[in-house]
This record gives C-alpha cells, structure tokens and sequence, in this order.
C-alpha cells in the first residue's frame, strides 16, 4: 500500500468505483468507510447520486429509524446498500447470529436485524468486509441470516452485486451462485486469496490490479468529505481524513 494514502482511504476509493452515477445510497450504522465513499460519490456525481446515512443526524433523512429505511427499501427507493457478516459463504450467505452450531453458539453477535429484508430488496448490495480470512469466508456459514440465492420462483429484486475486502475485489454471478475475482488490490496477489478463502471462486486468465485512488479524488476525499462524514463519525474523520471538527461554543 502506497504511503501517499491510508488503506482506509484505498477501501473508500475502490468502492466509489462500485456505486452507480445516479440512485439512492443507504448506509447503514457503523460504516465509515462505505459511508465517505458514497459521500464522495455524490460529491463526484454533482448530487446525482444522493446519499442516506442512517445513522446520527448529518445526512439522515429519515425520522422513523429503520423502519422508514425498511419502507423506502420495500418501495424500490433504495439503489444500493451494504452488508457484511462474521461469515460469508460462496453462494454469498451471511452470518451475522454467531459461529458453532446453533441454538449452542460458541459466540453470539448482535444478529440480523434487517439485512435479509434488505438483501431481498435492495438491487445492488455491495458486501464490504475487510478482513480477508477463512475464519470470514468460509465453505458454509454456520447460521444464514441472510442467503445470496434463492429458487428461481421467489420474487427477489435484490442480491449480492459485489464484495470489497483487504485484499481483493469480487463480483457475484446470481444466476451461476458464484463469486468471480474482478481485481486484486496493490501488494496482493491471486494465490494469496486463494489462501485466505474458504469456498471457491471463479477466476479469469487475467486477474488486473485494483486501481489506487487518483490524487483528485484524495484531496476531494480530504478536504470536502472529511467535513461531511464529521458529523457522523468524528473520530474516523480526524485519524483518517485529518478532519477535526471544531468544539462549539
């Protein structure tokens, strides 16, 4: 990873790239790097592309919590969202309960909420995981929150459109139920995701490196969307956008 940019930073251009230039983004609670990406993106798309962050007050328009978001989402106003998982499988299955062998877990996490409801509706859901281990992306989950697939005579509009991690860009094949590697980030390689990935994948016969983030896009990144992302993640804003908010009086 290059020194003129955190790995933060890199993460957030990389899915700037996956956002469409026009639609409804939602991003849910305790997303920073998503959050500032889909920011950018409407900084970049002169507003084209507006953006709903649902979580404190800056750049939520919702007054009903998840339940208007639920709504919006029910009624096609949602372009694009973003789940993660403690595991996610090859058919894009997402665990967000726990790992062991359920009812007995051997850990619990906070659980599902509303990302199958999401998953169903939402048309382009761009998994985001950092971490890029077996220990997330395993052969099949333990619990499936949230499948990725579904038999063809089940209305579903939504799904896994891709999956951003440390190491890697993919994309999601709904028909095939399958993951392709689309790019390999600076510094990384194929056979290190193959490594670090516990179900199979499909893989082109030449795999490009991921883009870095273009000097334009850092200094926008920096100076105008630190700004907007303070209000809803301070302290990201200061360690990795060098934006401190000023104390009010």
């Amino acid at each position: 990873m290059s020194e003129a940019y955190s790995s933060e930073e890199f993460l957030i251009s990389v899915i700037t790239r996956l956002l469409p230039e026009r639609g409804n983004g939602a991003i849910g609670a305790a997303s920073p790097i998503p959050g500032a990406a889909a920011l950018l993106q409407r900084e970049l798309t002169g507003g084209a592309f507006r953006v709903s962050l649902i979580h404190g007050i800056t750049n939520n328009p919702f007054t009903d919590g998840g339940r208007e978001l639920f709504d919006a989402a029910g009624q096609g106003r949602i372009d694009v969202f973003f789940l993660g998982g403690v595991q996610i499988d090859g058919q894009a299955n997402l665990n967000l309960v726990g790992t062991g062998a359920y009812p007995s877990l051997d850990r619990r996490f906070p659980g599902s909420f509303g990302s199958a409801y999401m998953y169903f509706t939402v048309p382009r859901v761009i998994l985001f995981r950092p971490e890029h281990s077996r220990r997330v992306f395993v052969d099949k989950v333990d619990f499936i929150s949230a499948p990725g697939i579904s038999p063809p005579d089940v209305h579903r509009p939504g799904g896994p459109h891709a999956l951003v991690t440390e190491l890697c860009v993919m994309s999601f094949d709904r028909a095939q139920g399958r993951f392709r590697l689309e790019s390999v980030h600076p510094g990384h390689s194929v056979e290190e995701v193959r490594d670090n990935t516990g179900f199979d994948f499909d893989v082109p016969d030449s795999v490009p490196i991921t883009p870095e983030p273009e000097p334009e896009r850092l200094d926008i990144l920096r100076a105008k969307i630190g700004r907007e992302v303070a209000g809803t993640y301070p302290d990201f804003a200061e360690r990795v956008l060098g934006y401190r908010a000023k104390a009010s009086a």
